[in-house]
Order: structure tokens, then C-alpha cells, then sequence
């Protein structure tokens, strides 16, 4: 494929490899579905299907669709907040958001102490220090693609700065503990993690309590550095959270970034990474279980700008109960220049209860022929009977089965992340969840 290839929402009702979406949809029990039908009406001009808060805000600047573009490469960077209009249904980056829910964090005002930071760092690592607006790596790589980021990037005074030194590999993780102060509140962060060359650290964000709330992320992977980032959503019922995590991959080096939302009213984490030089990797995992009226939303973007790079996408989430909502869009831009690219994505959903939607869009964009390799799939499903009824000929009461069919579901990625207390937590959070849908 010389030019330009892009695969966008009206393809994934059948995949590439059309097998592929029957691998993906029966494994762990995920029965395959036919939940992506809307999207097919869509694309023969009926329009989105959009819950009924999910509408367009009176755009400021008579703006409009400014944003829209071709290509995913294509979309704006700014930050000047009067580059970028308010978010609307009519934007492909915002048509499945519950805009009116997140209206208060489309507002241009001043934040509050709407969430505590505390930081504990590993032995070894330099003390936490804080950086302007301006101060490099602060703003090299994270550049605002909407409103939300833009605003926080002007309402953050100072940015937490946290460094694995070169040629050092720190054992421990780094723990960035946010907690919200009440719902009511509203606050802005940004947080920028380096890992110089030749070094190797893990970083922990973990979000409790409630806020209104929108991060930045800014991560600086040197070369031949590994970076982990576990960025953990485990708010209140009540909260609001926003995040753009960007990242820019340098040569020969390995980004391992891990996103778990279990908590809140409504979640939109956007990551972004992209490899500056040859021989990278990106592997992006996700995990996430929507409740009864939970909106929860991962975008990833994976820009291959450089040759001979990996980069590998799985996400996996469960929904349960009225209005569960969830939303997965991954991108991956294979540029004219990334010969050698060996790329894939994947998600999968299951869905436990009637009530709940889940809505997966996986796009590739491909502008040179030369890759080693390029895919996605996605699937929703419900529980496969027939492994039910397997477990349950063996004597497996039924509750169980269905406690079993779920955890295999979630173990593969749980078992990827290397900090022993996360993927503890995480087992038990899954079984409390299941505990209000099953009990």
C-alpha cells in the first residue's frame, strides 16, 4: 500500500482478518455480538447514535468543527487556548462523550485545591522538583490537541517533575498519590516523567477520593531507557476526570504504558505516543469495568514516525448495569518514513448485564507499503454458554462459572503489570464488582 490507507469506524464490524474477530470475541468467554450495528447505520447517513446527554454545547468563537481533519497527524496543536473550540458532538474526537456531564471541565476558570499530591520516590532517584510554563522537558512533548489540555496546561503554575537518572535502573516504583478533595472542586495538573538514557523506572498514578479534574502527562522516554507508567482511576462514585498522557519514544527505547479505570462518573484518559527515532516500543494495556450510569472512555494514538518500531495495543473491559457505558477508539498512524513497523491492536469487551454499551473503534492509517506488519480487531460480547455449561458439568455452581469466565478475562493483562500490591488490587476490585451484579 503506497498511499494513504485509513481503516475508520465502519470497518470493524468485520476486521481485517475476519477469523480474527471470532478469536477475539470467544476468548475468555466473550461471546461475539453484533454491538457495533449503529456504527453501520452511521456510516450510511442516518447519524450518530448518542445518548441523550451527548449532545453538541453552544461552540464559543463560532468555532465549530475547526478541528476536523483527514488524517489523524492533521489535527491541531496548540497551546493557546483560542485555538481550540468547545468540545461538540459534531468533532469525531468528542461524538461519543456525554458532553454535558464533563461540561465543567470545558470551562476556562482557575482551579482550586481540588486534589492532594503526595509522591514517594525509590532510592536512588533525585528529589521531586516542579517546572514553569516553558521550562524544558516541560511543553516538548505534550502539546494540546483540545480544550481540556489547553487549559490545564495554562492553569498549571507548576508541573511535578519526576526523573530516573541516566544509567540507573530504580527498583522500586515511583507512587504519585492524587486524592480528590470533594466533588465539588475543580483543579488542574501536570505531572512530566523522564527516564534519561540508558535508565529504567516504573511510575505509579494512582486517583482516589472526588474532584472535578484534568491531568496532563507528560513522558520523556530517552533512549535506550524503559519506562513504565500505571496510571490507576479509582475515584468516587461522583468524580470527573480528564487526562492526556503524551509520550515521545526515543531511539532503541520501551514505553510500557498501563491504564486501569474502575472508578468515577465519568473518565476520559487520551494517550498519546509517539516514536522520535529507530528501534522503539510501545506497548499500551487497558483495563476498565463500567457500573450502572458509568461512562468511561480510552483513545489511544500511536504515531509510528520513525522506521523499525514495535508498538502493540490491548485493552480489555467489562460493563454491568443501567447506562454502563464504555468507549475504546484506538488510532495507529504508520507514516511514509516508518519502514520496518510492526504494529497490531486489539479490544475487547464484555458485556454482563442488559443495559450496558460498549462502543470500539480501532483506525489504521497507512502510508508506506514497507512494514513488517500491521493489524486490529475488536469484539463485544456477552458470557459464551457453552463454556457455562462446561464449567457447570463439572459441578461449578453457576455464580462461580461466571466469577471464573470474568477473572480469565482480565488475568492475561493483570498478570503484565510488574507491581505486586496493583494486581492485588485490582483481583479484588474485580470480585467486589462482580459482587454487585452476581449477589
Amino acid at each position: 500500500m503506497t498511499s494513504s490507507d485509513v481503516y475508520d469506524e465502519t470497518s470493524i464490524a468485520t476486521v481485517e482478518d475476519p477469523a480474527s474477530a471470532d478469536v477475539a470475541g470467544n476468548a475468555a468467554g466473550a461471546a461475539p455480538v453484533a454491538a457495533q450495528g449503529t456504527l453501520g447505520r452511521e456510516a450510511a447517513g442516518s447519524g450518530p447514535e448518542l445518548e441523550d446527554e451527548a449532545l453538541a454545547l453552544p461552540d464559543q468563537g463560532g468555532q465549530g468543527s475547526s478541528h476536523a481533519a483527514a488524517s489523524r497527524a492533521d489535527r491541531l496543536r496548540s497551546f493557546e487556548r483560542g485555538d481550540h473550540s468547545t468540545p461538540s458532538s459534531k468533532i469525531e474526537e468528542w461524538r461519543f462523550t456525554p458532553l454535558r456531564r464533563f461540561a465543567p471541565l470545558f470551562e476556562d476558570v482557575a482551579g482550586e485545591a481540588a486534589v492532594e499530591v503526595t509522591v514517594s520516590r525509590p532510592e536512588g532517584a533525585a528529589a521531586e522538583s516542579t517546572l514553569g510554563a516553558g521550562e524544558a522537558p516541560r511543553g516538548t512533548v505534550l502539546v494540546p490537541e483540545d480544550l481540556p489540555t489547553a487549559i490545564a496546561s495554562a492553569r498549571t503554575e507548576q508541573a511535578l517533575h519526576l526523573v530516573a537518572p541516566k544509567n540507573t535502573e530504580l527498583a522500586e516504583p515511583f507512587r504519585v498519590q492524587s486524592v480528590g478533595q470533594g466533588a465539588e472542586l475543580r483543579g488542574h495538573g501536570h505531572v512530566v516523567l523522564e527516564t534519561q538514557e540508558s535508565s529504567a523506572a516504573t511510575f505509579v498514578l494512582n486517583h482516589t477520593g472526588s474532584a472535578q479534574y484534568v491531568q496532563n502527562v507528560e513522558m520523556v522516554v530517552g533512549d535506550n531507557s524503559q519506562m513504565t507508567v500505571i496510571t490507576l482511576q479509582d475515584w468516587d462514585d461522583d468524580a470527573l476526570h480528564i487526562a492526556t498522557h503524551h509520550a515521545r519514544v526515543g531511539r532503541d527505547a520501551k514505553l510500557k504504558h498501563i491504564a486501569v479505570s474502575l472508578g468515577g462518573s465519568a473518565v476520559r484518559v487520551n494517550t498519546i505516543g509517539e516514536f522520535s527515532a529507530p528501534g522503539g516500543e510501545i506497548e499500551d494495556l487497558g483495563l476498565y469495568f463500567s457500573d450502572e450510569n458509568q461512562f468511561l472512555e480510552h483513545r489511544l494514538f500511536v504515531d509510528h514516525a520513525a522506521p523499525n518500531c514495535t508498538s502493540n495495543v490491548a485493552y480489555k473491559g467489562a460493563l454491568q448495569g443501567q447506562k454502563a457505558r464504555s468507549v475504546w477508539v484506538g488510532d495507529v498512524l504508520i507514516r511514509k518514513a516508518a519502514e520496518g513497523t510492526n504494529t497490531y491492536e486489539l479490544n475487547r469487551n464484555l458485556v454482563l448485564t442488559e443495559g450496558a454499551r460498549a462502543d470500539s473503534v480501532p483506525n489504521l492509517e497507512i502510508e508506506t507499503g514497507e512494514i513488517e506488519g500491521a493489524g486490529h480487531a475488536a469484539a463485544t460480547g456477552r458470557f459464551d454458554d457453552e463454556q457455562l455449561f462446561y464449567l457447570r458439568a463439572r459441578g461449578i455452581p453457576e455464580q462461580e462459572a461466571r466469577r471464573l469466565v470474568v477473572r480469565g478475562f482480565f488475568a492475561e493483562l493483570i498478570q503484565q503489570i510488574d507491581v505486586p500490591e496493583i494486581r492485588e488490587h485490582l483481583f479484588a476490585s474485580i470480585e467486589t464488582e462482580l459482587a454487585r451484579s452476581m449477589n
